[in-house]
Parts: C-alpha cells; structure tokens; sequence
C-alpha cells in the first residue's frame, strides 16, 4: 500500500528509479502559479504590445532613445508571451513534452535574459549621456548607432545562449534529472559566468551611474535656487536641466527596478545551484519576469508621449489615415 502511495506520486510510475516527482505546491504558491502568475503575464502582453504598436506606429517617438525601448519591449513581450506560461506549466505539473522542446526553452530564456541585461545596461549609457553631454547627444547617440548596438545585443545573445547550451546539442537529455522534469542545465562554471554576466556586471554599472543621478539632482536643485534668489541669469537654459533632471530620475527608477527583480534570484543561485526544487523559488521566479511587467508603466511614468501615444493606439485612433504624423509631443 505505501509504494502504491509512493508511485502515485511520481510523474512516470512504471519509471520507479528514473521518473521525477510530481510537483506539490502549498496554498500560496497555487494562488500565486495559478492565479497571480496568468495575470502578470496577460497584463505583460498587453502592456509591452501597446508599447511596441506606438513606437512603431508613430514616427514622433521613434527616437535613439524610445528604438532601445521598442527592443526591450519586444523582449519583455517574449517573457509575457512565451516564458511566464512555459514556467508556470514546468513548476504545476510533470514535463511530458520531452527533451528538445526543453532544451529550445532554455535556450529562449537564456537568450531573452542576456539581451534584456544588455538592453538595460544600453538604456542606461544612453540616459548617462544625456545627463553628462547633453550638447553633444544627438551627434554621438544617434538612429543609425542605436540599430547597430540593437542588432548587435541580439545576436551577441543568440551566440552567447548557443555557446551555453553547446554541450547539450548532442545530449539534450541532460536538460532532465529525471524523467518528467525541465531544469536550465546550470553548472558551476555556467553559473559563474551567468553570475557575472547578467548580474554583477549591471549592477556595477547600475551603482556607477547613480552617482551621476545624484550629482545632477543636485547642480539641478542648486541652479533652481539660484535662479530663484535672482543671482543666476534665467539664460542658462533651464529646460536643458530640467531635461537632464528627468533622464537622471528615469534613470534611478530603471536601476532600482532591475536590482529589485534580479538581485535576488542570482544571490541565492550563489548558493543553490538549482532554484527549482526549493520553496522560495516560485517568489523568486515571479519577482524575476515581474520586471517585465513594471518596465512598460516605467514608460508610461516618466515619458507623457507615451501616455498620449498609449491614448491613441488604445482609442484605436491609429487606424485613421496619416495617425502615424500625429503630433504627440
């Protein structure tokens, strides 16, 4: 009776000695798998599509700045659309679509992470110059710099995801413990590399540039001052400051978000190896692809074209001819 128990456990029972268990989840992780998890990935869609249809659509926003925007959102969607559900499958029940189709999951996700990484780390060098150069950052960012650097993200991905999975092309089975079972095939050496890569190196960049946040909060907070007591002539171009103030802030929020979202995942990936067999790694994994989610009310925040943009695409106002030349600026 007790191995009949113990079988109907198990994902394969006629697979005694190789078949996985079936996953058990307590009642906060089937509410946050089951109804949480759907929700952010509808709300994860819908918002980056908005996103990619406006920049897109109108040619107002497509700027140096919103092109590494559309790319982002373009990836957040992927995560939406594809690995929030496949994840949400792989932790509720027993693999049963078999060893290829796990391996090309791992290498999706292992492709969408680093261009994301690299993406933000992009989006980021782009709102330092505009803080620290704003004179000269429409000669050194400009269109055709940012599709080569766009391109380059993505295929520098693709290359790096294959070179990770490399030994695994002849033995995609590797991918499985065990039979009913779908894991990223992490090693320490892997996980080093991932560790540095997608973690430590950002986050170093991230730390950096905040600096720069705050020293031009602060020249903006003194020149408004000074302006103010009438010993600064109005001249100077405040709105230049003003500009530059706001690119710091979008800035900050952008770190702040990443950090909060991956930081943790790769803190304990330091000391678990494989996440998915222990009980924080549903929280870990949702706080993960909920970045994907925030990115896009980022936008809407901080950027008032994107709201108006966002208006006219939900509106459906883009349907009417020459909506692409609006005005929204």
């Amino acid at each position: 009776m007790m191995e009949t128990q113990e079988q109907v456990k198990l994902c394969f029972p006629q697979l005694l000695n190789s078949s996985c268990r079936k996953p058990t989840l307590d009642l906060s992780e089937a509410v946050l798998l089951m109804i949480v998890m759907p929700f952010i990935s509808l709300i994860t869609v819908v918002l980056n599509l908005l996103i990619i249809i406006s920049v897109s659509h109108f040619r107002q926003l497509q700027t140096p700045t919103n092109i590494l925007l559309l790319s982002l959102a373009v990836l957040d969607f992927f995560t939406g659309f594809l690995t929030i559900p496949v994840e949400i499958f792989r932790s509720t029940t027993c693999w049963i679509l078999g060893d290829i189709l796990c391996l090309v999951y791992c290498y999706v996700v292992c492709l969408v992470l680093t261009a994301s990484t690299v993406n933000i780390v992009l989006i980021v060098i782009d709102r330092y110059v505009a803080i620290c150069d704003p004179l000269h950052y429409p000669t050194r960012i400009t269109m055709t710099r940012v599709k080569y650097c766009v391109c380059l993200c993505w295929l520098l991905s693709a290359f790096y995801s294959i070179f990770y999975f490399k030994d695994l092309l002849n033995q995609p089975s590797r991918t499985n413990f065990c039979i009913g079972k779908c894991a990223l095939p992490f090693n320490k050496i892997t996980g080093t590399i991932d560790l540095i890569l997608n973690c430590i190196f950002p986050v170093v960049i991230c730390v950096l540039f905040t600096k720069v946040i705050v020293v031009a909060v602060s020249q903006a907070c003194a020149m408004r001052s000074r302006i103010t007591a009438g010993t600064f002539p109005v001249s100077m171009n405040l709105k230049s400051k003003n500009s530059e103030l706001k690119a710091a802030r979008t800035l900050g929020v952008f770190a702040i978000v990443y950090l909060i979202s991956f930081c943790p995942y790769y803190w304990y990936s330091v000391v678990q190896t494989d996440l998915t067999g222990t009980s924080y790694a549903t929280y870990l994994f949702f706080l993960f692809y909920f970045n994907s989610c925030l990115n896009p009310v980022i936008y809407a925040l901080f950027y008032p074209r994107f709201r108006k943009a966002l208006k006219l695409t939900v509106t459906l106002q883009i349907l009417q001819p020459g909506s692409c030349d609006a005005k929204i600026l």
